[in-house]
């Protein structure tokens, strides 16, 4: 009877060991990979942290279209954190500029003709600029498929005047025109 108990108790506590052994410690690691199939997929390091769209409806969003025969490309990933709500940003995005497979665009201001980062915190946005800037490379373009695929990083000042550090971005999206 004493066997079967510790028997038990034994089987009890190891199935209650949580086996974290699979899971990537390193942060980068936990961000989706970098794929070119139109898996609509968004992540980047924000500060170091791993930031993956989730916890909100249309975690992902990506468009490009043809207005008054310019073109404009914006995709973006939101992340609402659980403990405190607040609702997290991040995109990009291009003004009246084409977007072309194997180019890099400097992220700078806002502005027609330019291509811009952008943070969001709650509902307030924060821009690249002049002295906080960064880069978009567009790794994949199928306008018949419409899917599109990057690289990105940049740097933003937020509402408290510090700077924020998006590094090692990466999208696979599907996009509307």
């Amino acid at each position: 009877m004493k066997k079967n108990i510790l028997f038990l108790l034994a089987t009890f506590v190891l199935s209650c060991c949580n086996n974290d052994d699979d899971q990537p410690t390193n942060p980068i690691d936990q961000l989706p990979p970098a794929t070119q199939t139109g898996a609509n997929t968004f992540g980047a390091l924000l500060d170091g942290e791993p930031f993956i769209p989730r916890f909100v409806v249309n975690p992902v969003q990506c468009n490009y279209q043809l207005i008054s025969g310019e073109r404009y490309f914006f995709v973006t990933g939101r992340f609402e954190e659980q403990e405190n709500f607040n609702l997290i940003s991040l995109s990009l995005s291009t003004n009246a500029k084409s977007i072309e497979e194997g180019l890099t665009y400097e992220l700078i201001t806002e502005a027609d003709g330019n291509a811009t980062g952008i943070f969001g915190y709650n509902g307030d946005l924060f821009f690249t600029n002049s002295n906080e800037t960064g880069q978009m490379t567009i790794t994949h373009l199928d306008l018949d498929n419409q899917t599109v695929s990057g690289t990105f990083w940049f740097d933003v000042i937020d509402q408290n005047g510090d700077l924020k550090q998006i590094r090692d971005g990466r999208f696979d999206m599907q996009f509307t025109q």
